[in-house]
């Protein structure tokens, strides 16, 4: 059974005991990620990350490290482009030191002058990495050409300039504005003493206040339409596509989800089976969905030759005039849903899973579902419910496009995206 309880210093802590395992995962969420930060401090969010690693007043790098897979545990941390998560995988005998550990990077980190000059070096490489890396890239030149001046935009990684001009000032200044109880959420699954683990986390965490009082603001973005590209000496050209979504908390994300499981989100929807299996034109293509506060995008990604670049636009063009036209019948339907029941379910199989997911919703939405209730909203998605989504997403065309290849002519890519939105156009008029 999940359960929730709020500190009287406003921070949240989410939990669900699963007596039937020996092992705990716990995470710390917070409020920060590149969608908060501006384009001089951009990178600052996940420079933190990296820096909440280095070392505490308490503990060096090394006996953060040690102090966990010692006992054969796991520590880690992601950050996104709303949220950071910081957490470790343990035995469930060892849930003390896990909190500790936890608990003292979060309220104690060093910030050392020396350490931020030497991580500067390792998250250049890591953004050199990217670049090096074209399926990433196209996505963040997706994001940029999508979100323009809206801080969706920014990269989660920052840009080199902005990373070496990175200082304890800067971060300090962000880290006291986001890293506060009331935007930090910390998340629990696995096996534990609930009465125990409970007075641990109050005793590690409810005597802390904030530096500052801030309250963080999301913008309502929009889509914009338009053309990155990127040249570069690789032999196949990758290709981002963004069209319309819904945003992160609005139940047809739901609908939305079943409807990318049929039409490109895996090796039996549409698009695989179209572009791979029938033309053999890619290795592969996939879509997903972007949800994120107030705004979301649905997205097509794939690599394949320049050669087959037009002939596959307009296939995946035509797939969404059929997908307009004839939208999904009720055996497509049903097992869409059924696939998206099944990965959820299986999803739920993992303490993990489970920690990321409750933790994640209750930071970015103030609340959590119990699985029942995930699998009555999706039984009860109707067909009207999928056609009004196909039609919201799909009736626009494609709206921006990202494309990282070799040699590439914006002005035939230009042709190329403004001739398939014509074909679409010209099914819904």
């Amino acid at each position: 059974m999940l359960k929730k309880l709020t500190l009287k210093n406003g921070l949240r802590v989410v939990y669900e005991k699963i007596p039937y395992v020996n092992s705990i995962t716990i995470g710390v969420w917070v409020g920060s990620g590149s969608r908060l930060e501006e384009k001089y401090n951009n990178g600052v969010s996940h420079f933190i990350e990296h820096m909440m690693f280095k070392g505490t007043i308490n503990r060096t790098s090394q006996q953060i490290a040690e102090e966990i897979e010692e006992l054969g545990g796991q520590i880690n941390a992601f950050t996104g482009k709303e949220a950071t998560c910081y957490y470790v995988k343990l035995l469930d005998e060892h849930y003390v030191t896990g909190i500790d550990v936890l608990s003292d990077m979060i309220l104690n980190p060093k910030f050392s002058a020396e350490d931020i000059e030497k991580e500067k070096g390792v998250i250049v490489e890591e953004i050199n990495m990217y670049e090096d890396s074209p399926e990433d890239l196209v996505f963040d030149l997706l994001s940029n050409v999508t979100w323009q001046d809206d801080a969706l935009a920014l990269p989660i990684l920052g840009y080199e300039e902005t990373i070496k001009g990175m200082n304890r000032d800067v971060i300090w200044d962000y880290y006291s504005k986001t890293y506060v109880p009331s935007n930090i959420v910390i998340s629990l699954a696995g096996n534990f003493d609930e009465e125990k683990i409970i007075e641990l986390i109050k005793n590690r965490f409810e005597n802390w206040h904030p530096y500052k009082n801030v309250k963080l603001e999301y913008s309502i973005p929009i889509i914009n339409k338009g053309i990155a590209i990127k040249n570069k000496d690789i032999e196949q050209v990758h290709v981002a596509v963004s069209l319309n979504g819904i945003e992160l908390g609005n139940d047809k994300l739901y609908t939305l989800l079943a409807i990318n499981n049929y039409f490109g989100g895996g090796t039996s929807s549409r698009l695989f089976q179209k572009l791979r299996e029938e033309f053999g034109f890619v290795y592969s293509i996939y879509s997903y969905t972007s949800a994120y506060k107030n705004k979301g995008m649905f997205n097509i990604q794939f690599a394949l030759n320049k050669t087959y670049l037009e002939k596959s636009m307009h296939i995946i063009a035509e797939e969404i005039v059929n997908l307009l036209n004839n939208k999904m019948n009720d055996t497509q339907i049903l097992k869409a849903k059924e696939q998206l029941k099944g990965s959820y379910i299986l999803g739920l199989e993992s303490v993990s899973s489970r920690m990321f997911g409750i933790g994640k919703s209750e930071l970015m939405l103030n609340k959590v579902y119990e699985p029942k209730e995930i699998l009555k909203k999706i039984d009860s998605i109707t067909k009207q419910d999928f056609d009004e989504v196909i039609d919201h997403v799909f009736k626009e065309g494609f709206l921006s496009v990202a494309l990282v290849g070799k040699n590439l002519s914006e002005e035939k890519i230009e042709k190329i995206i403004g001739d398939c939105n014509e074909t679409i156009y010209k099914a819904i008029r």
